[in-house]
C-alpha cells in the first residue's frame, strides 16, 4: 500500500540568504520566507486532501507548515527526528569562516567522507540514518495516505538519496529549494521519487541549499 509524502523545505531565512549554517540553531523565517509560506499554503489549500502534517520542531519549519495546516484544519505534529543536521562548531558560520577557524576539519569535510563529523556535530552517516528511521513510524501511521513533512535541505537530501539508492559520497546534482514541494511514494519495499523541486506555487524567487554566497 502506497503512502505519499510531500517533503517540503522550509521557507527562506536571513541566514539562508547569506549562506550561514543554521543546523540546530533555531532561526525564524525572514519576511520573504513568510511570503513563500503563504504562497505554499494557498497551493496546498487548493489541492485539498492531506491526512496529516508533520514538521521538524525547529521554528523555521513550523512557520512554513502552519499556513497550510491551518487552512486544512490539521494539527502540525512535531518530529525532532526531522531536524536539520547537527553541525556542531560549524553552526553560525559561513564557508569562508569555517575555512579560517577550522582549516583541518574543513579539508576533511570537503572529501565527502560520510563518517566525518564537525566538532560537536553529526556525521552525514549518523544524520542519514536518523532521518530515515524517523520517517518509518510516520509512514507506518498513514497506510494509503497522503501527508506532508516540512523539514530542511539536509533532510530532503537524505530522502532523495534513500529513494534513489545513492551513496552518501555521491556529489549532489538535485535541487534543495526553499519552500519547494518534493513528492515521494513509500511502499513496503522502498520509496520512489514522483516529482522533485516543484516551486510552481512561488511567485517570488527561491534559493538552493548550498554554501555558495550570493554575488
Amino acid at each position: 500500500m502506497t503512502t505519499q509524502v510531500l517533503f517540503i523545505r522550509h521557507g527562506e531565512t536571513d541566514w539562508n540568504r547569506i549562506k550561514r549554517i543554521q543546523g540546530h540553531i533555531d532561526i525564524p523565517l525572514s519576511a520573504h520566507g513568510f511570503l513563500q509560506a503563504e504562497q505554499l499554503g494557498e497551493r496546498l489549500a487548493r489541492e485539498g486532501r492531506l491526512d496529516a502534517v508533520y514538521s521538524s520542531d525547529l521554528l523555521r519549519a513550523q512557520q512554513t507548515a502552519r499556513p497550510f495546516a491551518d487552512a486544512l484544519g490539521l494539527t502540525v505534529r512535531l518530529a525532532e527526528g526531522l531536524r536539520e543536521r547537527q553541525y556542531g562548531a560549524f553552526q553560525g558560520h559561513d564557508s569562508d569562516e569555517i575555512n579560517t577557524k577550522f582549516p583541518a576539519e574543513n579539508i576533511e569535510w570537503q572529501t565527502r567522507d560520510p563518517g566525518f563529523a564537525p566538532p560537536g556535530g553529526e556525521s552525514q552517516r549518523v544524520f542519514y540514518h536518523r532521518v530515515i528511521h524517523a520517517m518509518e513510524p510516520i509512514v507506518a501511521a498513514h497506510p494509503g495516505g497522503r501527508i506532508a513533512c516540512v523539514a530542511h535541505g539536509g533532510v530532503l537530501d537524505c530522502i532523495y538519496r534513500f529513494a534513489m539508492k545513492l551513496p552518501l559520497s555521491e556529489p549532489r546534482g538535485w535541487p534543495l529549494l526553499n519552500c519547494s514541494v518534493n513528492i515521494v511514494d513509500y511502499e513496503v519495499d522502498g520509496a520512489t521519487v514522483v516529482s522533485w523541486g516543484d516551486i510552481s506555487h512561488l511567485a517570488t524567487d527561491t534559493d538552493d541549499d548550498n554554501l555558495r554566497k550570493r554575488a
